[in-house]
């Protein structure tokens, strides 16, 4: 899927959405109790009154009631000044912030003009529309290649004159180490960490859907896309009676075998499921509208060896910086894995061992080209709560203005308005992360006066983090409620900030 950056606009903060924010976090009463009856700070008084009623860190801090350490850093970005800082040289789990490095590891690595390739191959001459050898379907790692891509690749073997093949229909993976998911600490259904390849297919997961027929239940598993529903048989569900657990994955060769308790269905409803096998994923997917256009394909098979033969179609992705600008949008992690590795494989000369190898490179270089001191990674997406960030280095990081000009365009707006936008706006680009129990976020704010800082925010609670882990829940109890703390400690940050320095 190619992701075309819409019309950017910065959504603005108005004081009274900031200080509403900190109001809500260092009032003596409950934590996101009801609104005050009157402005805390009304408007009209002197700014210099207003700073002075601020609330401090400290209290902020304590009101969030987060019962874990928090780091945060605040950097003028005209000189690199440290503005404020708590913690800052704590290192905690960045979660998804952790995708800043990745795309400036990426951008340098390989250049924002880089673009994936996915190729069909034919390892010997095509005679009358007939190909005399192997056809093979080679993935180049691309994270966003779809199923509307894979119908245009088809559709460019029609072109090309192909009707049929005498030999093998052959899948390669091997671009990119693969992996059976990003972190297998994960629990199994969980779409946002899908396995890892070389030949990838709708960022690797698979749309179930189910509706509630008689006093049973009508299952599709399909590859879906904005104009395509085609069917698939590589990843496959059956309905169990049981109570629990709600999803049990299980390795069955040739495919994805899911099972669902049956008392968790409900009337009806749909979700998105990792892919274990990519490459048959893709390659099922391919060989299905290549049919639709006549040319009948033998069942795939996968090779190893790096693929030789002339290219009869190709498909290139959108360009580097694109692919990141979706990336840090929608923040999805297979994207960041494959633009990692590929980077490290760029850097290097040769395909990375896997991810774990690759964050470790990648880390090696944050803390050698971008001043990241105790930076640690296990992964480029942020998924695993082991990889670790400080914030002072971070924010530093960003204030540089050779980084400043990297990600110009590329960290969304972070929208914190209220109904009634008064005062002047303060306006936040900024880069969100969130596991159960982790929180950070970092970016740009840009107060009244025009005063451009860089920050970051980072805060866990490893002992909740560690018993939601153990009991496997998707949702752990205590989870949202504590994430929500975490957000509104940041809103009360940035309300503080823009206050204080920028008013």
């Amino acid at each position: 899927m190619r992701l075309t950056p819409p019309e950017m606009t910065t959504p603005t903060l108005s004081r009274r959405a900031l200080l509403g924010g900190m109001a809500a976090l260092a009032a003596p009463t409950a934590v996101f109790g009801g609104a005050p009856a009157r402005s805390l700070f009304p408007q009209a008084r002197p700014a210099g009154l207003i700073k002075r009623a601020l609330p401090t860190t400290a209290d902020l801090i304590a009101k969030a009631r987060l019962d874990g350490p928090v780091a945060l850093a605040l950097v003028n970005a005209a000189d690199g000044r440290v503005m404020e800082a708590r913690g800052a040289d704590v290192a905690l789990p960045p979660a998804s912030v952790l995708k800043v490095v990745t795309a400036l590891y990426a951008l340098e690595a390989l250049g924002p003009a880089f673009r994936f390739e996915t190729r069909v191959l034919g390892t010997g001459p095509v005679v009358d529309g007939r190909l005399e050898g192997d056809l093979i379907l080679a993935g180049g790692g691309d994270p966003t290649f779809d199923t509307d891509a894979a119908a245009e690749l088809a559709a460019a073997l029609k072109e090309a004159g192909l009707r049929e093949i005498t030999g093998r229909f052959l899948l390669w993976e091997g671009a990119l180490p693969y992996q059976p998911s990003i972190d297998a600490a994960q629990l199994p259904h969980l779409g946002y960490n899908p396995a890892i390849s070389g030949l990838n297919l709708n960022y690797n997961r698979v749309h179930f859907e189910w509706r509630r027929q008689g006093g049973d239940y009508d299952i599709t598993m399909d590859a879906r896309s904005a104009r395509y529903r085609p069917d698939v048989t590589v990843a496959r569900m059956r309905v169990a009676d049981r109570a629990g657990p709600v999803y049990t994955y299980a390795d069955a060769g040739g495919h994805d075998d899911w099972s669902v308790a049956r008392g968790a269905l409900g009337g009806g409803g749909a979700r998105w499921l990792p892919v274990r096998k990519p490459a048959l994923y893709a390659g099922e997917v391919f060989s299905a509208f290549a049919r639709a256009h006549g040319i009948v394909l033998p069942a795939a098979e996968l090779m190893t060896d790096a693929p030789t033969g002339e290219t009869i179609a190709r498909h290139s992705s959108a360009p580097l910086r694109e692919i990141l600008f979706g990336m840090l949008k929608y923040s999805t992690n297979l994207t960041a894995e494959a633009v990692g590795l590929m980077a490290s494989a760029a850097r290097s000369g040769r395909r990375p061992g896997g991810t774990l190898t690759s964050a470790a490179e990648m880390a090696l270089w944050a803390r050698e080209s971008l001043g990241l001191d105790g930076a640690a990674f296990v992964d480029h997406s942020g998924l695993g709560d082991r990889s670790r960030l400080q914030a002072a280095p971070f924010a530093r990081m960003l204030a540089r203005p050779e980084i400043r000009a990297a990600l110009d365009g590329l960290l969304k707006p972070f929208d914190l308005r209220d109904a009634a936008e008064i005062g002047p706006p303060m306006q936040v680009r900024a880069k969100t992360g969130t596991l159960d129990f982790v929180n950070g976020l970092g970016g740009y704010l840009t107060a009244p006066d025009g005063t451009l800082m860089s920050f970051a925010v980072f805060s866990a609670n490893p002992e909740a983090r560690a018993a939601a882990k153990a009991r496997g829940d998707e949702v752990p109890p205590g989870a949202r409620g504590w994430s929500g703390r975490a957000r509104g400690l940041q809103r009360a940050l940035l309300a503080r900030w823009g206050v204080l320095h920028g008013v």
